[in-house]
């Protein structure tokens, strides 16, 4: 079995990234045969005008995610961009996509609700996307709730162009941890920043405590009861929590726990969480020839594979 994800460098990864993305990859490696986890620095570019701050996110991105435990050895690791592969595949399964097909995309049209600018290539997005998960032939996709369509969208693709060509494509599957499915922002939404409502990973002490300290919260007082299960503050801090933790600070709630003392248990939670990851972070920026030599090698297997898939689908559509 082959697993496929990827995460975009569109800004300051955050916690919503980790516990949707980063944690489900670094465990699904190792339990299948082959893992790709990589940066996705071209579907950046839909949100992004910014050479520096893309150069800057990237490379962030991939100091973040071998912090957080990804182990190179096991997974590919590298940048999109790296493998020409993407942009050639997205193009020739565009001209199979049916326009009705990407005119339904709910994350389209959710982004330019949201102020994002209506692009081609933010309304391409999906087929990018496709390309991405077909050019590896990825058994299992693991994305979050929100993105569960767009793997949809890229097994619909995958379908037409083997009606058309012939069996060339495996159709991926969606792979979506419920538990985690939508990590909640600051504002109660789902954490993303496109919404500004993020608390980041590996930020200044200061920035994280100004985060969580600024979660919304209802007008209840002090000491009155509060519901956990509406309660912002606490549906964060629990994804830190085995399941009897999570019941104990339930009833904390329950009992009149104030909001300020829960942001605080909060913030101890979570600066004590990410310790060591922070100190990794810290020896892999000083380690600059380790991070270019993984990212070397993760582009060269993947391009590998990249070259192979598409010396098959030249054949196939008569190139």
């Amino acid at each position: 079995m082959r697993i496929l994800s990827a995460i975009q460098p569109s800004g300051t990864l955050h916690l919503g990234n980790y516990f949707g993305s980063i944690k489900p990859n670094i465990e699904y490696v190792g339990k299948a045969e082959e893992s790709f986890y990589f940066v996705v620095d071209l579907h950046a570019l839909t949100t992004m005008q910014d050479a520096e701050q893309l150069r800057t996110y990237r490379r962030e991105a991939v100091l973040d995610i071998l912090a957080c435990g990804l182990d190179p050895t096991k997974a590919v690791v590298f940048y999109q961009s790296d493998v020409p592969e993407h942009t050639e595949l997205m193009w020739i399964l565009s001209t199979v996509t049916p326009m009705g097909l990407l005119e339904r995309a709910v994350s389209y049209k959710e982004k330019v609700e949201k102020g994002i600018a209506s692009s081609v290539g933010l309304f391409t997005y999906p087929v990018l996307m496709a390309a991405d998960i077909l050019l590896y032939h990825a058994d299992k996709v693991p994305v979050g709730k929100d993105q569960k369509q767009h793997v949809e969208i890229a097994r619909d693709i995958a379908i037409k162009f083997n009606n058309a060509f012939g069996d060339t494509f495996i159709l991926p599957e969606p792979e979506i941890n419920a538990a985690v499915a939508v990590v909640p922002g600051t504002d109660g939404q789902k954490m993303s920043k496109s919404y500004g409502n993020t608390i980041p990973l590996f930020a200044e002490e200061k920035v994280i405590k100004s985060a969580i300290m600024g979660i919304k919260t209802d007008s209840k007082g002090a000491t009155d009861a509060k519901d956990p299960d509406t309660c912002t503050v606490y549906q964060i801090h629990k994804l830190f929590l085995d399941a009897s933790a999570q019941k104990t600070l339930a009833e904390e709630y329950k009992n009149g726990l104030s909001y300020g003392d829960a942001k605080k248990k909060l913030l101890e939670t979570y600066l004590d969480y990410f310790s060591a990851m922070r100190a990794k972070r810290s020896e892999l920026e000083q380690n600059v020839k380790y991070v270019d030599d993984v990212l070397a090698e993760g582009a060269k297997k993947a391009s590998a594979i990249a070259k192979k898939t598409m010396e098959k689908v030249r054949h196939s559509i008569g190139l």
